[in-house]
Parts: C-alpha cells; structure tokens; sequence
C-alpha cells in the first residue's frame, strides 16, 4: 500500500511533499516528490496518561471511538480495575486490548489499594508488581500516589520503586500541590511525572528540577488553560493527556481537541505536535511509528494543519476510522466482577445527632480537589438531614465488598433540589458513592446500582433510572455511542434536578479520592487529605 500525501516530520519538524510505502504494517520507505497534494499524514496522537476504565466501556469499546479522533496508542493505567480484581482485572484489560487494532500500553498499578483508609477490593503488594513489570505489555509503573510514603521511604512504596528501575520502566507520579523540599525528595526517588499539578507555578517548579509535565484535561480535572503555556517554554518536557474521561467527552474529541486548542492559541504547530505525539513514544519507549522507514505504519491523515480535522486513522497499517466513522468492529466481552453488597434500608443513612455543627465538603466545579467548610444543620428529633436551601447535602459510600454500615458526610455545590444520584464509580476503591437530599431517595439510588451489581443511578419522585457497569462495576461492553447517550440521560437528569455541576457524576466519583486534598468519604468515614487521617463529621468550636 503506498500513501501520498504532505508529510508532517516531527522528528526534523519540517513538512515535504512524498509518498509512504507500507508493507505488511511497516513503513518500508518514505520518497519525497514533487506532488501537490491537498492533504497531511502525521503521527497519530497519544493519551500519555489515561484511565480507560472511566470512560466505561471496556479497551476495546474505547478504542472503537478514540481512534475516530486520531488517537492511535494511550499510556493506560488499569489502577481502577486492580483495586476490583487486583492482578487479574490487569491480565482482563490486557487481554481485551490485544482484540483490537489499538496500542494500549498499560502500568503497573503500585497503589492498590491507595491508601489504607478505605476498602478495596484486592491489595497489588510487591510481588504481584514485579510480576506485571516482567510483562512486555506492561511500560512503567503506574502513578505513585503515595507521596507521603516516598518522602518517609515506605518499605513497600520504595520496593516497588526499586523494581521499576530493576526493570528499567519509568515511574508515574501524582502530588498535588507538592512543593519544595518534599518535592525535590520525591523526585529523587526517582519519579519522572506528574499529572496532578494544577497551577502554572507549581507545574513550573516541577519541570525545573527535572520533571515532565502531562498536561491534563480530562471530565472532571481541568488544566489545560492554567497550564499549556509550558508547552512552548519546555516542548520536551510537556505531554498531553485525559486522565479520567466519561464517554459523552470521548465521542466529542480525545488528544486532537487539546491540539487544536494551543495551535488556536498561537503556540507553534510542531511544538503542539512533538507534545501530543513524540514525547511520550521516547519517554516511555513506546512502539508507536514516527513515519520513520522500519517504523509501525502508525499515522493519521487530516485536511489542513489549522482545522487538523481528522480524516483517516492507520494503526500498523490497518484502516481503523474514517471521517468520523469507526472501523473496528464491535465485539462483547467477558464480564468479570468483585460485589457483594446487600439491599440497604433508608435508615442505614441516618445520622443521629443533637448537634447539627458538621465538617462538609465542598466539591469545585471541574476539579478534583476539594474545600472543606463547616455549617449548621438543624437536627430534627435527633437525625441530622440534608438542607437543600444551603445545598448542603448528604453523601455516603457504600462497601461493596463486604457487608458493612454506610460512610456518611456532607457535602455542598451539587445543587439538587430533589432526588439522587449513585455509582459504583468511586476513585479509587470504587465502593457505592451517593449524594441526595432524603434518605430514601438515597437508598433507592445505591439499590439500584447493588441490583446491578455496578453502574450509575438516579433515584426521584419513586422513579430510578441506570446505566447498568457489569464489568467489575467500572465498564460496559455495550456500543460507547450508546454508552454515551444513556450517560448523557442520567447527567441531565441531575441537572434537572438542580445540580450545577459540569459533570455531576464524574465530580461525584473523586469525593471518595482520599488521596487528592482536602476533605473526602471513604467507606470507613470522614478523611481529612492534608492531614492524612479521618476527621470528625461533627465540627468542633475553634477548628479550622
């Protein structure tokens, strides 16, 4: 098969007239010409860090739909499925990779579970990390959240640091708003990333002492404007990536809308390029072809470079999208599960107090950090309950692993008037997390997802609705432009019953996120993410 076309040279950046040669799925020869050609074939891009599990649909349902938008390889982490099912939900996301023509190259998760506050459902010790890290399709280790345990040289944390180097993968990292001392600790430990950083001087003091910077904009956190005038500052040092995307957003764009948006902005189109296409392939030593001769025949064609509108996917040679149009085909799955959840009664809510002085969360709108304020509640004959006027509403986490009592806190910025909403969503345990504003409407929302064994729920006016996860309560392999659609439903359902929210089910997601600052609800209670220890629901005069 041979292409014509103007060729994008990231590499050398230059842009020549030429035609590809490909034979069986490798680029055999490059030849420049003097055709004028309407048209330009260029690397394809790559999420240099991205959780496939939150776009809830299985490897090969994402890939039917990232590869639309040029997308040809991601740098998965599979932490959300190893907290399920531990080291065999890693072997599934494998496994269900290798059915598609798509390059995922997955981590080994080093957090699991990420703290030891919270349940989860299978532990990744050192000996279950260096089994992955001996596997080929396994690249780096995987974010390492417990930057707390680096800088105290943690046993465990710095054995499965030890054997990354051993098997010379590189090492994710994840610290928001770590800086200074603690910092320069962590990286020499030998942390080469990070995702987490969430203002231009942070991210900046980062790059200084050595880091590289995976500017994120996923459903939830968003980075790009804080952070994107790195990329013109240290292109080397700068990668793009989602983190955590629903799949109403995947169907919208992926890497390319991210390029599209610093091109807009006046940054150099190669530099844009040499962030969403060549760094990761030489950082994580990826084989992902550069339209180099001997290279995977690895590339995408589009119209222009202002518009980049995509018009045709290649990965190893194979057609696998074409103006807008997906041609991997759709195939079911295995479904594979860790729930043990009972039924709950609306009284299992209850919070029985004659002091209505609480510690609350306070959700941001598009970020995974959270505040952490103090309000009043009026007790009424000795419970405590949701005060929709304050929008300060109740939150609970559910353990889906094993019978217990419900977590339950508070929260404010969801804005529902009436009804719940439920999932078994919940980074980075994925127990049950609920927020609404009765008790009952609460238990029919978590009912609902325990009936399911897993999914996304809205309770209201005795009416439920769900989008059923039955692979390990995260995904479906259901048809993503299908997926999307029943998750657009339930999202404008919460809104219609008040929430503000952008993404009011993926900001619900992270309130169980202990990990990530400042207050948050584990299934064993209240958690304070800067002192990193539980915290009283009930506030006390004088604190904080």
């Amino acid at each position: 098969m041979d292409i014509s076309a103007n060729i994008v040279d990231i590499l050398n950046g230059t842009v020549f007239p030429g035609t590809i040669e490909i034979r069986n799925g490798i680029i055999s020869r490059i030849v420049r010409d003097d055709g004028k050609y309407g048209t330009y074939i260029m690397p394809g891009f790559i999420d240099a860090h991205v959780h496939v599990e939150s776009t809830m649909l299985v490897p090969a349902g994402f890939a039917r739909l990232a590869a639309r938008h040029g997308t040809v390889a991601t740098v998965s982490d599979p932490h959300e499925i190893a907290n399920v099912l531990g080291i065999e939900g890693v072997h599934y996301m494998i496994e269900n990779g290798r059915s598609v023509p798509f390059k995922f190259f997955f981590g080994a998760s080093p957090c699991v579970p990420a703290t030891q506050f919270e349940t989860s459902g299978a532990t990744l010790d050192p000996g279950a990390v260096e089994a992955l890290l001996q596997k080929k399709e396994i690249r780096y280790l995987s974010e390492m959240m417990n930057f707390p345990g680096v800088i105290n040289n943690d046993p465990d944390v710095m054995a499965k640091i030890a054997l990354a180097k051993k098997y010379k993968k590189p090492v994710d990292g994840h610290a928001p708003g770590l800086r200074g001392k603690g910092l320069e600790q962590y990286i020499n430990a030998g942390i080469s990333t990070d995702h987490e950083a969430f203002t231009y001087d942070e991210a900046k003091e980062k790059i200084s002492l050595g880091m590289n910077i995976l500017i994120r904009e996923g459903s939830a956190a968003k980075n790009f404007d804080a952070l994107s005038p790195l990329i013109m500052q240290y292109p080397s040092q700068c990668m793009l990536c989602s983190d955590d995307l629903h799949p109403d957003d995947l169907v919208r764009g992926h890497i390319n809308r991210l390029v599209k948006r610093a091109c807009d902005m006046g940054i150099d189109t190669m530099t844009v390029l040499r962030c969403a296409c060549l760094n990761p392939v030489l950082h994580y030593n990826l084989d992902v072809g550069l339209l180099r001769a001997g290279d995977d025949a690895d590339f995408i064609e589009i119209d222009n470079l202002n518009d980049m509108n995509v018009l045709k996917t290649y990965i190893r040679g194979i057609l696998v999208a074409e103006n807008g149009g997906s041609l991997i085909p759709y195939a079911a799955s295995p479904h594979v599960n860790n729930f043990s959840a009972m039924a709950k009664r609306p009284e299992d809510f209850a919070v029985r107090s004659r002091e209505g002085r609480v510690n609350v969360i306070e959700a941001i709108n598009d970020q995974v950090i959270t505040g952490r304020i103090e309000a009043r509640l009026q007790p009424r004959n000795g419970v405590i309950t949701s005060d929709a006027e304050q929008d300060i509403l109740k939150l609970t986490v559910v353990n889906r692993y094993a019978e217990a009592p419900p977590a339950v806190a508070f929260v404010r910025n969801f804005g529902l008037k009436r009804g719940a909403i439920a999932a078994s969503v919940a980074h980075d345990s994925h127990n049950i997390i609920a927020v609404g504003v009765t008790d009952e409407d609460i238990c029919s929302a978590v009912n609902a997802v325990i009936a399911d064994k897993g999914g996304l729920s809205v309770a209201y006016d005795n009416v439920t609705e769900t989008l059923p996860l039955p692979v390990a309560g995260l995904m479906t392999d259901e048809d993503g432009f299908k997926v999307a659609e029943q998750y657009s439903r339930l999202s404008e359902l919460a809104k219609q019953l008040g929430s503000s929210l952008r993404a009011p089910f993926m900001t619900l997601s992270f309130m169980a996120l202990l990990v990530i600052p400042s207050l948050k609800l584990s299934d064993r209670g209240l958690f304070d993410g800067e002192a990193f220890t539980f915290t009283d629901l009930k506030a006390v005069k004088g604190e904080r």
